[in-house]
Formats: C-alpha cells, sequence, structure tokens
C-alpha cells in the first residue's frame, strides 16, 4: 500500500486544499498524517470528518513562521515528508492587507524550508533519500494569457497581484533550497480549484450560497475572465502522485483542461440551483449583476498539464460539469458546515478594491 510506513507533515491541512489532500491520504494510502495549522480564520477542522481518533492521524496547531515550534513537530514526528500548504490565498484580501501574505507565504515558507533542510541533514541512509519536500503552488504565478497558449512549466513569471507575488516568491525560495542546499524539492503550480469545503470568500462557494439565499450575485466587470477549473480531488490525488513518483527537483502543473468565463461558472451555478433548489421567485440568472472589477484582475489563466500526464500518469477524473454538479449538491446537502461558519461571524462582504 502507498507511503505504508511513511510519516507525512500536510500544512494547511485545515484549509480547502490541504484538507481534501488530507481526506486522500487518510482513505487511500497508508501514511501517517500529521495536520499542522495555525487555524487562520479560513481554517476548519470540521472540513476532516472522521480524522479525530483515527491512529494514523493526529493534529498540532502551529504556525510556519515560528521556527522553534516547527523543530519540535520535526524532533517529535521524525516526518518522511513535507506537503506544504499552508498559504494565505485570497487575492482580494491580498489587496487590502499584503502584509499577511508576505508574512505567511515568504516568511513561513523560508522558516519552514530551515527547518526541513536542518531535520533532513540529520537524516542518514535510506531515511534520507527518501525525504521529499512538495511545495505547493499557483497558477497565478504567471500573471495573465492572451487569448491563446497556456502555462507550460517553463513559462515566465510575473505575478500581478500581492497574493500571487508572494506565491511566486515562496516558489522561487523552494527552487533556491535546492540548488544551494540540496532540499530535495519538488514544486507544483495548479489551476483554480473548486469542491466541498471551500470557504465561502471563494467565487464558487460565495455563489451557490448567496444563490441559495436568493441575495444579488456580483459577477467582477464583464464577466469574461477565464480561469480553468480543477476538482479538488483530483488536484489531491495529483499531489501524491508527485509526492510518491515525482523527480526531485521538478516542477509539474496540475490542471483540468477545464477553461471557463467567471459568467459562465456563475450562470451554470445558477441553472443548477435552480434545478435542484428551485425558488418560488424565480430564475437564480436574474440575480446576476455586473461590479466595479479587481484592480489588476488577471484576465485568463489557463494550464498545460500533459507534463505530469505523461511522466506521472494523471488524469482529472472529474469535468467541470460534473464536478460543478457535485459541488452544488454537496452545498445543498452539507449546509450545516458552510452556515456554522457564517454563524462564526465571517461576512461575506465586498473587499479588495484598495487603490
Amino acid at each position: 500500500m502507498r507511503f505504508k510506513g511513511s510519516t507525512i507533515f500536510v500544512t494547511g491541512g485545515a484549509g480547502f486544499i490541504g484538507s481534501a489532500v488530507i481526506r486522500h491520504l487518510l482513505r487511500d494510502t497508508h501514511a501517517r498524517v500529521v495536520n499542522v495549522d495555525k487555524l487562520t480564520y479560513a481554517a476548519n477542522l470540521e472540513s476532516l470528518p472522521g480524522a479525530t481518533g483515527n491512529p494514523h492521524y493526529a493534529f498540532e496547531q502551529q504556525c510556519i513562521c515560528d521556527g522553534a515550534g516547527l523543530r519540535k513537530l520535526f524532533e517529535k514526528y521524525q516526518p518522511d515528508a513535507v506537503m506544504n500548504l499552508a498559504a494565505e490565498s485570497h487575492v482580494d484580501r491580498s489587496i487590502d492587507g499584503p502584509g499577511e501574505f508576505i508574512q505567511t507565504n515568504i516568511v513561513g515558507t523560508f522558516t519552514i524550508l530551515q527547518e526541513a533542510l536542518r531535520h533532513w541533514r540529520s537524516l542518514a541512509g535510506e531515511k534520507r533519500d527518501n525525504f521529499r519536500f512538495l511545495h505547493i503552488s499557483t497558477d497565478e504565478v504567471f500573471g495573465s494569457l492572451g487569448a491563446d497558449g497556456l502555462f507550460t512549466e517553463s513559462s515566465p513569471y510575473a505575478p500581478n497581484s500581492p497574493y500571487s507575488a508572494s506565491k511566486a516568491a515562496s516558489d522561487h525560495l523552494v527552487r533556491a533550497w535546492r540548488e544551494t542546499y540540496e532540499l530535495p524539492t519538488l514544486l507544483t503550480n495548479c489551476s483554480n480549484n473548486y469542491g466541498p469545503y471551500h470557504f465561502p470568500e471563494k467565487l464558487i462557494p460565495h455563489m451557490i450560497i448567496k444563490g441559495l439565499a436568493g441575495e444579488k450575485l456580483p459577477v467582477y466587470g464583464d464577466g469574461q475572465n477565464i480561469r480553468d477549473w480543477l476538482y479538488v480531488e483530483d488536484h489531491a490525488r495529483a499531489l501524491s502522485l508527485v509526492l510518491e513518483r515525482g523527480e526531485i527537483g521538478e516542477t509539474y502543473n496540475v490542471g483540468g483542461r477545464n477553461e471557463r468565463t467567471n459568467l459562465h461558472v456563475v450562470e451554470t451555478i445558477c441553472d443548477l440551483l435552480d434545478q435542484f433548489a428551485s425558488r418560488p421567485e424565480g430564475r437564480r440568472r436574474d440575480l446576476i449583476s455586473f461590479v466595479t472589477d479587481r484592480p489588476g484582475h488577471d484576465r485568463r489563466y489557463a494550464i498545460d498539464a500533459s507534463k505530469l500526464e505523461r511522466e506521472l500518469g494523471w488524469r482529472a477524473e472529474e469535468t467541470f460539469e460534473s464536478g460543478i454538479e457535485k459541488t452544488v449538491r454537496w452545498y445543498i446537502d452539507q449546509q450545516p458546515w458552510w452556515q456554522a461558519i457564517l454563524e462564526r461571524g465571517y461576512q461575506a462582504k465586498r473587499v479588495g478594491l484598495s487603490k
């Protein structure tokens, strides 16, 4: 069985993608998983049903910017791998408050690289040879595409938001620690994720929840910005595959080959909500309203995942149509999960208009 006898640190494991990775590892492998999470506003341990009490799971509340705290965890658990998903990730929030993104995404990555390096250097033999540090990043580091073309692993970096700039910096640190210190690192850049357990500030859950409430559905600009959508469970499988079989020092792009305009995404959500949870007031498409665009809003992202497909045999199992239907159904069926977030005080108000 995969990862039998291995202990894997998953930083940011109470976040959206991190929790999907942990659910996958606990369900489909024999790994021992240590969830290392600071528990920020967007973290939610309820995204890990059944994890508590699982003998293959442990949770440690820990910020990746705290080197001394991380060192104790490395010494306690002696991990065989680190999957670094801890990050501030909301572009709009990065416009209003970039400092937190610099701290977590850059300083945090530097700190955990240092502690991973210290740990790796203490290892010997097979344990040292098999250690891996996988850093999970975003396609936003490449900037905005024109009407044609795809991001590849050799695309130049051209980040346009404080968020993407902070992630670009973290990617460069990971590469530098490989080249300078020989730390066995791997890197992935993914397209936009969606699926169950997604925090309500992001486009798809935001629109589903507002649509269920019969509220206005705000679409930025003209709605023609294009994203390549990746179902989060497909992403989780890809990440475990890269960790298991990827080549040290390599980068792998992870994308779903599902380019859609933001307007198309919102209209699809409206139609599915009308199908599964109709409302007497009329169709949800009538709730769509166009609002002021985000400053520096990248026009188009699209990922070429052929290297991952060719070299590691990964394939996305969900199309956008199948994945979005599953997602909408999940939010309808699992209202207590996101209602609890709203009741804790999260307010879905517009941020990121600072100039």
